[in-house]
């Protein structure tokens, strides 16, 4: 089973992304924000995070490049999942190391097709 850590400070958008992946034999946890995410990414490494941009305490750019530079952290595969969608904030996102972009709202097929095209799950 694959694991993923959906981080973002709306539960609903937690209840919504891990809806969407348990049924495609993801083993989800989640955070509300990027401190509590990186702690538990530093004891158990996701292959898979579904990072929120706007958060409090640290928010995703900052937990995505801390996370970076941890022991592992080069390893999962990041999804920024936003509402932020400046050419800006995505050419920052990729740089910062994020592997793909999702636009806010998104809904299951958009995230399986995210997750096909980056080689994470098997189309069909």
């Amino acid at each position: 089973m694959k694991t993923c850590m959906i981080v973002d400070d709306s539960a609903v958008v937690r209840k919504l992304v891990r809806n969407i992946l348990e049924p495609l034999q993801f083993d989800c946890s989640d955070a509300k924000n990027g401190e509590i995410a990186l702690t538990a990414c530093k004891t158990s490494m996701p292959e898979l995070i579904m990072l929120d941009w706007n958060m409090p305490v640290m928010d995703g750019m900052e937990f995505l490049k801390q996370l970076r530079q941890v022991p592992g952290g080069d390893k999962p595969v990041v999804f920024f999942c936003t509402s932020e969608c400046s050419v800006e904030h995505i050419r920052a996102a990729m740089a910062a190391g994020a592997t793909d972009y999702v636009m806010k709202p998104f809904d299951s097929e958009i995230v399986v097709g995210k997750l096909v095209q980056n080689g994470i799950i098997a189309a069909g």
